[in-house]
């Protein structure tokens, strides 16, 4: 099993992080027509395409997210995308959740689907060059959520998905969120992240997952966005790592956080706190979607051919983030 520790560490040591290029088809739909972009595969594949190909996959990503539609596609050069992401030193990785719906028994929260035909998917996967994957359960707060059962049939789910993935040699990112919508305050987020996490923990040993061969995928600890509440990156940082400390077991090897809803300035600033504070053995990296490619989806909107100027954009935001995955970044740098 040391084989999976090493690639955790592999993707998340010297400041790497994970690009999380999963958007189902979707939500890319979405994004892409939120700029104006007609989506459709090649568009999908020609923005992912650029991000893959920049400078800053050898230097800043260890890892990439990515979709069923676009791990069996071929690039421009003539390559698979995932030889393409393995070509810049980076791993390709799957996201093998089928999405998030009503949980039987409390129509106001979510259960994540997907354990069905998993051990069969896991195999094409591995075939086509995975060497990690993704699963994410949701969790609301509020005065009554996330229930119990919330709690403990995520928990469960994202055991049972752990274990297959090890049993087919890639590595499992564990992602429970506890989502940022709501009135709550930063402290029910601590309480209820901690909740949420140490069940996710029971779960994985009772399921008998390696823990040295997973990486952890949190939110920080926020208040919720329509509090009253504000508090300081500082406060973020601090409650976030007493958090981790208090609810992750030790033999964890790597944390690479969700950005959830953060602007790309805010998910770099808090993870640069958190790494100058950061008194843990943990690897504190980052695992971003929006906070590492909204500046260049943006700037490729409005001239799909320059792909020159859009991987600058990204380079920048991917090195400033691996800069805060050191705690070297500044505002400085960033201006």
């Amino acid at each position: 099993m040391s084989e999976l520790k090493n690639i955790a560490l592999q993707i998340l040591n010297n400041g790497k992080g994970i690009l999380a290029a999963d958007e189902s088809t979707g939500t890319m739909t979405k994004r892409l027509e939120g700029v104006n972009v007609p989506s459709n595969s090649e568009n999908r594949l020609l923005f992912r395409e650029t991000l893959f190909s920049s400078s800053s996959m050898s230097d800043c990503i260890g890892g990439v997210i990515l979709y069923d539609e676009t791990i069996k596609q071929v690039s421009s050069k003539k390559i698979t995308i995932p030889d393409l992401i393995s070509k810049s030193g980076a791993h390709p990785g799957i996201k093998v959740d089928t999405g998030a719906k009503i949980l039987a028994g409390s129509p106001n929260e979510k259960i994540t689907e997907g354990l069905d035909g998993l051990r069969e998917r896991l195999k094409e996967y591995y075939k086509l060059g995975a060497k990690f994957t993704k699963w994410r359960g949701v969790y609301n707060i509020s005065k009554d959520y996330p229930s119990k059962l919330s709690v403990q049939s995520n928990a469960h789910a994202l055991a049972r998905y752990s274990a297959l993935v090890q049993e087919n040699n890639m590595v499992p990112i564990v992602e429970p969120e506890v989502l940022m919508d709501g009135d709550h305050s930063a402290k029910d987020c601590y309480q209820k992240t901690s909740e949420v996490i140490k069940r996710c923990f029971d779960e994985l040993i009772l399921h008998k997952v390696d823990l040295k061969g997973i990486i952890l995928k949190p939110n920080m600890i926020l208040a919720g966005n329509k509090s009253n509440e504000k508090i300081s990156n500082e406060e973020v940082a601090k409650l976030t790592l007493e958090c981790l400390k208090n609810s992750v077991p030790t033999e964890v090897p790597g944390i690479a956080f969700l950005s959830g809803g953060q602007s790309e300035i805010e998910a770099t600033e808090n993870l640069n706190l958190i790494n100058k504070n950061n008194n843990t053995n943990f690897i504190m990296s980052y695992s971003y979607g929006r906070a590492l490619q909204q500046s260049a989806l943006k700037f490729w909107s409005k001239n799909i051919r320059d792909l020159e100027g859009t991987q600058k954009i990204f380079n920048h935001r991917a090195k400033m983030n691996t800069l805060a995955a050191q705690g070297k970044w500044s505002k400085e740098i960033e201006n």
